[in-house]
């Protein structure tokens, strides 16, 4: 009877994916195309598209922007490696985001804005969501999933590209995968140039006292999302367009702001504090690029009195002392114990003491420094009471050492 039953099937039966219903056009579509939007349709719905073009010669603050293309070719000609550094033939795009919240999966992206060099200008491509339904038409029509290229941005690593990939993430059975990108985030190098010399990194903070822009009639970051929720509920489109200007200057910001620092990396812009150039070469040095370190960071103690290159003349002597250096390294060291802050003082006493008894042999020097470090640790009334403790027992071992030696 089993045989005639046959065998039992093990495979189950396919569940059929429902086709994606391409939601409606909003009732609004047509007053928006009235306010001068675009109406873009694809597979998956309806998004609204604006467009402007700029010529190279487009002033925005101090700059114009054919300066990135003369940024780019600096980098062509660079003997040194930079992780900003970009090839002429690299096809790049400015990403500026705005969203209706800062985090969440309810949280949804209502414009992105686009900024790419074409043959002879530059076009700002910025698309609209029609509303929530049409999301998946918007993400498919930026072109992300089919572009390869190097995507600037003001904190997008953080919270610009994230976001993209957490709303992608949620259509990926609809949509083609997003490509991932190479990324270049200028607030990183804001962060990297101007610490302890700008009190706020904002981008509108940078472009007041950096990059010559004063925003005149702009509306607050943190109202775009109440406008634009506005805007789907009454369908009037009037404040929503100055969310689009917001956002269009944010991304002209990003092509002033890479010029900026391109032209502070290669030292062609003179009116920099001391503390913004040493920063520079401390990046220099980290990036163990030590020539252009030492380029740098030389010509701010040459520059600048020794207050203001206390810090410099610091991390120049640790760039000595990696090339083997010793003499100058002594020397730079020297120099800036009387202006860098108590623990980078420690630092360089420290640094002294093994100069002065491995590379030197000189006993009596390494003595004299390593007094120097304890009684600093002692007199210090600002540090913790465990970390004193900590770093007086490892400079008593050298101090007895020292003593054994002479």
């Amino acid at each position: 009877m089993k045989k005639m039953l046959g065998k039992k099937s093990t495979t189950q039966p396919k569940i059929q994916q429902p086709a994606y219903q391409k939601p409606a056009k909003p009732s609004y579509t047509e007053q928006w195309e009235k306010a001068g939007l675009t109406v873009v349709e694809n597979d998956f719905g309806i998004v609204f598209k604006r467009q402007v073009s700029y010529p190279f010669s487009y002033q925005h603050g101090d700059y114009q922007l054919q300066s990135f293309l003369d940024a780019v070719q600096k980098w062509q000609a660079a003997d040194f490696d930079h992780p900003y550094a970009l090839d002429s033939d690299e096809r790049v795009l400015f990403f500026d985001t705005e969203t209706t919240g800062l985090k969440g999966v309810g949280t949804h992206i209502f414009l992105l804005g686009f900024l790419e060099v074409t043959a002879d200008s530059f076009m700002l491509t910025q698309y609209i969501l029609a509303d929530p339904a049409h999301e998946a038409a918007l993400l498919f029509e930026s072109k992300l999933w089919q572009k390869t290229a190097t995507v600037i941005t003001y904190n997008g690593k953080s919270f610009d590209w994230p976001q993209l990939e957490t709303r992608w993430t949620l259509h990926q059975k609809t949509l083609p995968k997003l490509r991932t990108q190479r990324h270049i985030d200028l607030l990183h190098s804001s962060k990297r140039l101007w610490k302890n010399d700008m009190e706020r990194l904002k981008l509108k903070a940078v472009e007041e006292e950096k990059l010559g822009f004063s925003r005149v009639g702009d509306i607050p970051g943190y109202l775009a999302p109440i406008i634009y929720l506005d805007a789907v509920k009454s369908g009037i489109p009037d404040a929503l367009l100055k969310v689009l200007y917001h956002n269009e200057w944010d991304l002209l910001s990003l092509i002033t702001l890479y010029s900026h620092s391109t032209h502070l990396l290669f030292e062609d812009n003179q009116e920099e504090s001391a503390k913004t150039f040493t920063n520079i070469g401390k990046w220099y040095g980290d990036l163990k690029e030590s020539t252009q370190s030492v380029k740098v960071l030389e010509r701010v103690t040459a520059q600048f009195n020794e207050l203001e290159a206390g810090n410099a003349h610091y991390y120049l002597a640790l760039q000595h002392k990696k090339n083997k250096r010793y003499s100058e390294a002594i020397d730079a060291f020297v120099a800036s114990l009387h202006f860098v802050q108590p623990r980078t003082k420690l630092h360089a006493l420290e640094q002294l003491a093994i100069l002065y008894e491995h590379q030197m042999k000189d006993y009596e020097q390494a003595l004299y420094y390593t007094q120097e470090g304890i009684q600093l640790i002692q007199n210090n009334e600002q540090w913790r009471v465990e970390q004193k403790q900590k770093w007086a027992i490892s400079w008593e071992k050298r101090l007895h050492r020292l003593g054994n030696k002479k």
